[in-house]
């Protein structure tokens, strides 16, 4: 007996071309997106080699560990991810997730070491009321079913509704956080690795500001997770 199930045929979420079995993207379009090469080896800001540092971390070091994204914030990544955070078209940010888990994957096979807890930037309150879900939760959930690594929700907590960072250069980003969040649950962190899950590195004002909040609750590692990288502009 031939069971209908094994037969399903598998459709590029982005080309509608048939792909291989339990894949959601066709290796043309996979190989198309915009993959991160060289990039400094904390902030993953694009560089025209890889295992450099930038500048601006050599200058200030970040309080986060170690930031892994696959992409560089360009065509078509930069479209699915406005697609799916500004529009609601969650299947796209569930095919990202999907290939930022196995990013992730290999670069814990190649020795970057596993977080005990995943930690998504945490919306506020106006713009989660006008967008309806949170993208950063939303990414956490998937990679954590993927990955089995758990998601912690009430950790973080963003207690200043915050003029949108997209506006702002990057001091004003800067000012714009300061006071910004704050720890919702009080348990202990010390010792403890964790990585802060979000959608787009620009800055890494965001992500400097949390790290800085979870170092000084005790946390010993600090990592970040997200689906694209910007270059400086001009690049």
């Amino acid at each position: 007996m031939v069971y209908k199930w094994l037969e399903i045929e598998h459709y590029c979420s982005l080309c509608d071309e048939r792909c291989e079995t339990g894949q959601s993207m066709c290796g043309a379009c996979e190989a198309e997106l915009p993959w991160l090469s060289g990039h400094c080896t904390l902030c993953a800001l694009p560089l025209p080699a890889s295992g450099l540092i930038c500048g601006e971390c050599l200058k200030r070091p970040p309080a986060f560990d170690q930031v892994t994204v696959p992409w560089r914030f360009a065509f078509p990544v930069d479209s699915l991810i406005s697609r799916f955070k500004h529009q609601a078209q969650w299947p796209l940010g569930r095919l990202l997730a999907e290939q930022l888990s196995r990013h992730l994957q290999h670069a814990f096979d190649e020795g970057l070491p596993r977080p005990e807890a995943l930690l998504p930037v945490p919306l506020a309150r106006k713009r989660l009321r006008q967008r309806g879900f949170n993208q950063a939760q939303m990414l956490a959930d998937w990679l954590s079913a993927a990955l089995a690594i758990p998601v912690d929700t009430k950790r973080l907590h963003r207690v200043q509704d915050t003029q949108s960072q997209q506006e702002l250069d990057a001091a004003g980003r800067r000012r714009n956080l300061r006071q910004a969040f704050a720890l919702a649950d009080e348990r202990s962190l010390t010792g403890r690795h964790v990585a802060i899950i979000d959608d787009v590195l620009t800055t890494g004002a965001t992500a400097e500001a949390l790290a800085r909040l979870l170092k000084r609750a005790g946390a010993t590692r600090v990592d970040v997770y997200c689906l694209a990288r910007t270059p400086k502009p001009g690049d």
